[in-house]
């Protein structure tokens, strides 16, 4: 028998010397599971170790590796201390251990709490113990949440890395002290803006003297941390100096609790409201005194532009570098409004400096828009999509049907194999007999499952394409002969646009308009 090892771990060991060595824990699990195989004469396939990941956590890279190996039948027993070590999802236990190991003719062993596939009788017992493992996940996270909030209001500092001009305070846990080299940094902005200085041309200095951003600064200090994958990633840009200005951490007063999670079961996160925020003032040494914030503050109040208003807004953050994908700027020039690409003046040869007049670009938009419309929205075409809307609904309607006409027959099936197993413990039919009921009923029934999955999907695509097909039928009577473009005609029409450099031999520049039709 070919097994292979899986082992995980969920929080770092503190005596880890390097980053590359598995913790002491982990050790331990190998050395268990190696002897238990080789006492059963088993040949090692191989040992799959994730280190520092949640037992919930999806993205576990060798845990997704040894998925893929069993699904190609590279071993026959996936040996692990416990189920939980294997996964503390409920899903995931009755997606793999229970259906998919099977079928793959895959046994699954947790050595710790018993659990063997190959033993029919604890299969319950392994499916209390993944909706133990699901209560304890969201308990878990619940207590987590509930001591992190706790320590926020407290003023500790809470996350993995603190804001550039600090660092963590290693003789007190939760509190920043100052980094002296990117403190420098930090003041030398908020003077050069209170001098009258614009925050791109501040971006610009601080990349020609070749100071590293924030997120470069992390990585040359040795913190592992995700750089961007952009090619100008290293580069300040108007918006990180933007956000150092508004960052109130620099006076000494602590903001935290912007995101939130949306699941214990994700890692993604979503933006809290501003009255959500927790903010605890003088928690920490201030970079910036009061009387140089307040300034700044009075200068940013100043210089702000209100969002959308008149013609400069009307492709605010629309309008995106063909080459780079940054966010244009609006800039006036000869008394006429222009969008520019940001990174172009972030450092040279950074980017290709896409340009184009707001007027130019308002007409190539109406230009593609009123196409749009008399190609592809006549008013035949008009009607056509009403009866294919009516279509859509009878199609979703026969759909809908057939999904409950799967279910009772799911639900049969289920109580057919419950009363074959009566009538086996009854001895009206013999073990044999029992077996291939139960497999049959138990195929037909995976069958179904299966059939409602896809009707469920086919659903979901049906409404999908019925709802673009109304909200054209309502573009058509709303802007068939729109002259002008106004914001809210923007935000409902275009997801973005991509504009690139003028060609220089035919002077035209090239435009790509991704549409919300």
């Amino acid at each position: 028998m070919r097994v292979a090892i899986y082992c995980r771990l969920s929080d770092e060991d503190k005596g880890k010397q390097f980053r590359t060595n598995d913790s002491e824990s982990i050790q331990n699990q190998k050395s268990l599971l190696l002897q238990y195989a080789m006492d059963r004469g088993w040949d090692i396939y191989g040992i799959y170790s994730d280190d520092d990941y949640r037992g919930s956590d999806r993205n576990r890279p060798q845990w997704n590796i040894l998925l893929k190996d069993a699904e190609q039948r590279k071993f026959d027993i996936v040996l692990c201390k416990t189920q939980a070590r294997f996964t503390r999802e409920m899903e995931m236990v009755e997606r793999y251990i229970h259906l998919l190991f099977p079928m793959w003719g895959v046994r699954f062993i947790g050595t710790a709490d018993h659990a063997d596939t190959e033993n029919k009788g604890n299969k319950k017992q392994r499916q209390i113990m993944g909706l133990t493992n699901e209560w304890y996940l969201e308990d878990m996270s619940e207590s987590i949440k509930a001591a992190l909030t706790t320590r926020r209001i407290q003023g500790f500092h809470i996350g993995s890395f603190p804001l550039y001009g600090y660092m963590k305070d290693p003789k007190n846990k939760g509190k920043l002290i100052i980094d002296p080299e990117a403190a420098e940094i930090v003041r030398e902005v908020f003077r050069l803006f209170v001098e009258g200085c614009g925050k791109t041309f501040i971006a610009r200095h601080l990349n020609e003297r070749g100071i590293p951003n924030p997120t470069e600064y992390k990585r040359l200090k040795g913190i592992t941390y995700k750089a961007s994958s952009h090619n100008t990633g290293i580069l300040w840009k108007y918006y990180a100096i933007q956000a150092m200005l508004l960052n109130e951490i620099y006076i000494g007063h602590m903001i935290q609790g912007k995101y939130g999670s949306i699941s214990y079961k994700t890692g993604t996160n979503k933006p809290r409201p501003k009255d959500e925020w927790i903010r605890v003032e003088n928690t920490h040494e201030p970079i910036i005194d009061h009387e140089l914030w307040e300034r700044t503050q009075e200068l940013l109040k100043l210089r702000s532009k209100p969002f959308g208003t008149g013609k400069t807004g009307l492709f605010s953050r629309k309008a995106r570098c063909a080459r780079c994908g940054y966010t244009m700027r609006s800039c006036k020039s000869r008394g006429k409004h222009y969008l520019k690409c940001s990174t172009k003046h972030a450092a040279k040869d950074a980017c290709i400096g896409s340009f184009i007049s707001l007027v130019d670009l308002e007409v190539a938009v109406l230009t593609e828009l009123q196409q749009l419309l008399d190609e592809n929205l006549n008013n035949d075409e008009v009607e056509s999509h009403i009866r294919l809307t009516d279509n859509f609904a009878e199609h979703i309607g026969g759909l809908q049907s057939e999904k409950t006409n799967c279910a009772k027959k799911i639900a049969e099936y289920g109580q057919a194999i419950k009363q074959a197993y009566l009538d086996k413990v009854n001895s009206i039919i013999t073990d044999t007999e029992f077996v291939e009921f139960s497999q049959e009923f138990s195929v037909e029934k995976k069958r179904l499952e299966v059939r409602v999955k896809d009707i469920d999907d086919k659903i979901v695509v049906l409404e999908y394409k019925r709802d673009k097909m109304k909200n054209k039928k309502q573009i058509i009577s709303e802007y068939a002969n729109v002259k002008h473009l106004d914001r809210i005609i923007v935000e409902t029409l275009i997801d973005h646009v991509l504009v690139g450099k003028r060609n220089s031999e035919t002077k035209q520049i090239p435009i790509e308009i991704y549409w919300n039709l």
